[in-house]
């Protein structure tokens, strides 16, 4: 029994192939960019909100208005009067906010002071029956 080898120079089919075969690897990638595809859309959808839109004010000083500062360091002060504490603030601002019209108050905070005691003063006025609060900002500079 004989078995037909063929030839080295002969150009049929068996010949070894060296080259990658990268079907697989574009069937791979097609799959992964059909999956982004869908759900990036639902990643990115969101809730509907309406945000607040920025504006400035500027501020009109009134002589009833209360002028709240909150140093870096936490500390209260009315006007320029230094407040003990924060019971000792909202006696100050009940008395304050029985008055018709009720006064507004204007917090001025510094930019190093921390936002706990920002938040307090916010209680405080909240606490007090104060119906209007603002802040106090430096506008940005014009470039």
């Amino acid at each position: 029994m004989a078995m037909a080898i063929g030839s080295p120079d002969d150009d049929g089919e068996d010949q070894m192939n060296s080259t990658i075969n990268t079907t697989p690897l574009v069937d791979v990638m097609l799959v992964l960019l059909i999956i982004f595809l869908i759900t990036i859309p639902v990643v990115t959808q969101s809730i509907q909100l309406s945000l607040p839109k920025e504006k400035n004010v500027p501020t009109q000083t009134k002589p009833e208005n209360i002028l709240l500062a909150v140093s870096k360091d936490g500390d209260v002060y009315w006007n320029t009067r230094r407040m003990p504490d924060i019971e000792t603030l909202v006696a100050e601002l009940k008395k304050e906010s029985v008055k018709d019209p009720q006064p507004e108050v204007h917090i001025r905070g510094d930019e190093e002071a921390r936002y706990e005691s920002v938040g307090r003063l916010v209680v405080a006025c909240q606490r007090a029956g104060i119906a209007k609060v603002g802040f106090i900002t430096e506008p940005p500079p014009n470039q």
